[in-house]
């Protein structure tokens, strides 16, 4: 597959620090935001660490898929869902276990959102509420589920979509990586097509861009444009949290996929 693709960070407007980390790495396709969260320190390092352990551990699966474990996880090589949930199950417990002895980073955590493109699909990966989104022609679909109060309320139905932005606990994740030693970890796959377009992004963009904005203006600008009109428009609408986005566009799909994995679209 060939994937084009750019990520920006920006601290926000009324932010001192930038908790939020992400990832480019085009020699493994992988793709990654972590928005941390947790004391002075910990949010920055949180989300510092998780995107290293994960690069690391796909790096290592990749170059020897029958590496040693740590833990009591069963990784069949290939299998692009486990490599995801693996090395985010590594990130958990790090991040946790240095939580642990240092207290200038007690209860610290992260969210994280992965894509591994690997042989014409997208593998998708989630805790917490940074997201993933598909682009695909005129069409915008949240892929990943947020892990949050409002996300959990809303898919049952207690609040409508119109009160997502003015609810008062709108910040409360209901998981994150490494504030449990243990992480449940969402991981889906997509068959892709060229011209499709991978919106990774933390909250602060979510919580101050809308669907059809994020559409309007990533469906029609290049990867690197469309990161730097996102940011700045988040900003321009109040900035009220760091924001980050990553944008990978399929240019070339070598390998068509087999049909038993969740191939819907938009």
């Amino acid at each position: 597959m060939q994937i084009e693709a750019f990520g920006l960070t920006d601290v926000g407007c009324r932010r001192e620090k930038n908790e939020d980390s992400y990832l480019i790495n085009s020699g493994q396709d992988l793709y990654v935001v972590a928005d941390g969260m947790g004391g002075h320190l910990g949010g920055e390092f949180a989300s510092k660490l998780a995107v290293i352990t994960v690069e690391e551990v796909i790096g290592g699966l990749m170059q020897d898929p029958d590496m040693t474990l740590q833990s009591n996880m069963e990784v069949r090589p290939g299998d692009y869902k486990g490599y995801l949930k693996y090395s985010i199950s590594v990130a958990s417990n790090r991040i946790f276990e240095r939580s642990a002895v240092d207290p200038s980073l007690h209860g610290m955590g992260t969210t994280i959102v992965v894509v591994l493109f690997r042989e014409g699909k997208a593998y998708v990966a989630n805790v917490g509420d940074s997201r993933c989104y598909l682009i695909r022609g005129n069409k915008i679909k949240q892929i990943t589920v947020d892990h949050s109060l409002v996300g959990e309320q809303l898919r049952a139905g207690v609040i409508t979509l119109a009160d997502v932005k003015t609810h008062k606990f709108k910040n409360i994740i209901t998981r994150s990586v490494g504030f449990q030693e243990d992480v449940d970890i969402d991981v889906v796959a997509k068959t892709t097509k060229v011209g499709d377009k991978f919106l990774l992004c933390s909250d602060g963009l979510t919580n101050m861009v809308t669907n059809d904005d994020i559409l309007a203006i990533a469906g029609e600008k290049s990867p690197r444009d469309a990161c730097n009109e996102l940011v700045e428009l988040a900003n321009k609408n109040g900035g009220d949290d760091n924001v980050t986005c990553v944008i990978a566009e399929v240019a070339a799909v070598d390998n068509l996929p087999l049909a038993d994995e969740d191939t819907e679209g938009i």
